[in-house]
């Protein structure tokens, strides 16, 4: 675990001002990294060592606290996190940044947002990376209420989803504004229909842990798309496979195949 943390800036989108670091040179090949639910940018890739493991390959590494996270502003309206209007966020980082194109990763939320990023921003992205989220995609990955109702009850002894009880807990680890988060899994859950799925043609790189409940299979996903392929992260659940070794070495060598 890496626990250097980066500097973080602000730019203003959509109303809201979000914070996001860019670090690494800026001649370089660029990754956008967009985090998971509940996360941030320092918690989901820099701790787990993304951060340091892409800088040190060479890339220029940006990543974002998406508006409900980290340092980023809250709205508390669900529709402001659907995940189109989210993936619009990052887009205009990189017209912030006047980066023209780059290389998409994103994990859980992240993974979906990124995929919206590519379904409607397909010109701006070099490749994706999904991480934890396979078929759930296009098929759904449960019941999602309880969990906002996790969020927002006065005691965390008093739930018992479990699924919950997990969110809950890692948004209190987190320090999370859990209105905010709840008002997030309200609107951030939209699928995505399997024939705009198979229309996705940049690079596609589809990483699960084999003991992750939550994502659905890699592989039925990348069998939709006319560019991908699955990577089982073994004995890995939903909450470690983000930070695994095996993922890490898989993203740098489909970098490097890709070019």
């Amino acid at each position: 675990m890496n626990l250097n943390t980066p500097s973080f800036t602000r730019f203003s989108h959509d109303g809201l001002s979000i914070a996001y670091f860019d670090e690494g040179p800026h001649d370089a090949e660029t990754v956008i990294l967009i985090h998971g639910f509940a996360s941030s940018a320092n918690v989901n890739w820099v701790y787990p060592g993304w951060l340091k493991t892409l800088e040190e390959a060479g890339y220029r590494v940006i990543a974002l606290d998406n508006r409900g996270h980290g340092a980023s502003d809250k709205p508390l309206d669900p529709e402001a996190y659907r995940p189109w209007i989210m993936a619009t966020d990052a887009v205009a980082l990189l017209d912030h940044l006047e980066i023209e194109a780059a290389h998409f990763m994103g994990y859980s939320m992240g993974a979906r947002i990124s995929t919206f990023a590519a379904l409607n921003h397909q010109p701006r992205l070099k490749s994706l990376v999904l991480g934890g989220l396979g078929i759930g995609l296009t098929d759904g990955v449960g019941d999602w209420d309880p969990i906002a109702d996790a969020l927002l009850a006065p005691e965390p002894d008093a739930i018992t989803h479990e699924r919950g009880k997990m969110f809950r807990a890692f948004a209190d680890q987190t320090k999370s504004d859990r209105t905010a988060l709840a008002s997030c899994i309200r609107g951030s859950r939209d699928l995505v229909d399997r024939a705009a799925v198979a229309s996705i043609k940049v690079p596609t790189l589809i990483g699960v842990g084999t003991k992750d409940d939550i994502a659905g299979s890699p592989h039925e996903l990348a069998d939709l798309m006319p560019n991908a392929r699955a990577l089982d992260i073994p004995n890995r659940d939903h909450m470690l496979a983000v930070g695994d070794r095996i993922f890490k070495a898989a993203v740098l060598d489909f970098y490097k195949e890709i070019g």
